[in-house]
């Protein structure tokens, strides 16, 4: 195998003094943080596509990043030489897991046959690689978007000769992540959604998906996968209204149709704030319900009104996010950089600059949320604000021994009580504290 980025070191660890641009400032991997390893608190993943196949085209502009690696595009040469990069890549930066759509792996072919014959060789050649370095993969997904017959959706399209297609590579895809040992498997809605009520059945299309995860389900189970099935939450965009519109609404929908046993959530910070949410919101809604699955480690730019997808700067966030999986307990699954440089950064040097970047945010937010954690004043508030539900009439509202009655009664003269304070600016006085002390 040729050396695609013989120009980049390997990335070590050096800490936060070091100014070195391929060195990390935050990740050790082996340092314990809450009682474990960072590496496995973040099990950083390579997103296939953005990685190895996004050239920094946008809705105004054409490829300014070389992704061939020395193969002509559309080629199964190409598909084996982006796994080629893709590994040394992963090598070089210690990352152990990868993620993908079926068809960032190997082009579509004029037929289906021809396509999934590509995906079984592309399939024996990345296991192969995968016997020979110390990478897994964490999930698979089917590009159920991209090709102009999804126009109108996959499993919610009008046509079902559509809906066998999406069935037919949803089944191949499945195969191929169990064949690459994946631990979950994602569906996002890229077009299932609309544009207009005017012709749209949205019942039939919100039952047909559901018809699909459980089709799903029974197969994956029948071929031994054991992991979790996945929602990817995305308000809108390509479609103007999703149906996995944010953690509230897909948990809802796999609640309706008694799929919560074999589906979990697989967040992404941009699609959060597309939804008019923080992250923090979107993990906190996962975690309560019990739907914390997996996270698209990425950021927006709260400036422009689309998907930017970029890699994560911003320490603040990553805290909080981190604070959230802590709390929760941890992850099922890992930290998939959903995340690309931008158009303008378009060296081999940037996209790992950009890795770097995440990475190092990431951990540096890992840190901070344990130290505030371990400070406890959060935790203490918090469950001060809150003790009138411990004791007394509260204690009797929480365990369902009281009626309105009751209550009803009691609030004659309570006229004038207040709650106390909420003290929002002292939490975050503390936060800042935690954030920028130490390092």
């Amino acid at each position: 195998m040729g050396e695609f980025f013989e120009s980049i070191p390997a990335v070590r660890y050096e800490g936060p003094k070091s100014q070195n641009p391929f060195a990390f400032k935050f990740y050790n991997r082996d340092e314990v943080v809450a009682g474990k390893p960072m590496k496995e608190h973040l099990k950083f993943a390579m997103a296939w596509w953005h990685t190895l196949c996004a050239g920094g085209t946008d809705m105004f502009g054409s490829e300014t990043m070389d992704k061939n690696f020395g193969a002509a595009p559309g080629t199964m040469e190409h598909a084996r030489a982006k796994a080629d990069a893709g590994f040394e890549l992963m090598e070089k930066l210690g990352i152990e897991y990868f993620c993908f759509h079926d068809l960032d792996l190997a082009p579509e072919g004029a037929t289906l046959q021809e396509t999934q014959r590509r995906l079984d060789e592309i399939g024996d050649y990345i296991l192969g690689k995968m016997e020979r370095y110390p990478v897994k993969c964490l999930w698979g997904t089917a590009n159920l978007f991209g090709h102009p017959r999804y126009m109108n959706g996959a499993a919610s399209c009008d046509s079902p000769e559509i809906f066998c297609y999406t069935a037919a590579q949803v089944k191949r895809t499945l195969d191929l992540t169990v064949k690459l040992g994946g631990s979950a498997y994602v569906f996002w809605g890229g077009r299932e959604g609309y544009d207009t009520l005017l012709n749209t059945d949205m019942k039939l299309e919100q039952d047909n998906i559901a018809r699909l995860f459980h089709m799903a389900v029974d197969y994956g189970r029948s071929i031994g996968f054991q992991g979790d099935f996945l929602i990817e939450p995305k308000p809108k965009e390509p479609m103007k209204h999703q149906y996995d519109f944010d953690a509230a609404t897909a948990i809802g929908f796999l609640r309706q149709y008694g799929l919560e046993g074999d589906f979990k959530l697989n967040l992404e910070a941009n699609h959060a704030t597309l939804a008019g949410h923080t992250f923090q919101h979107e993990l906190r809604t996962a975690a309560i319900n019990g739907m914390l699955g997996s996270i698209d480690a990425n950021e927006g730019d709260m400036l422009l009104g689309w998907d930017t997808d970029e890699f994560p700067c911003d320490g603040y966030a990553a805290t909080l996010c981190m604070y959230e999986i802590l709390k929760s307990g941890g992850l099922r699954g890992g930290l998939n950089f959903d995340a690309k440089t931008r158009r303008a950064s378009n060296t081999p040097e940037d996209l790992f600059h950009g890795f770097i970047l995440g990475m190092d945010t990431f951990a540096l937010g890992l840190r901070k949320a344990a130290a505030l954690i371990e400070d406890g004043r959060l935790d203490e508030f918090v469950q001060k604000r809150y003790a009138g539900y411990t004791e007394g009439i509260g204690k009797k509202i929480v365990s369902g021994q009281t009626d309105l009655r009751e209550l009803a009664a009691l609030a004659q003269g309570l006229e004038g009580f207040r709650p106390a304070p909420g003290e929002r600016e002292y939490l975050e006085g503390i936060l800042n504290q935690v954030l920028f002390s130490g390092e």
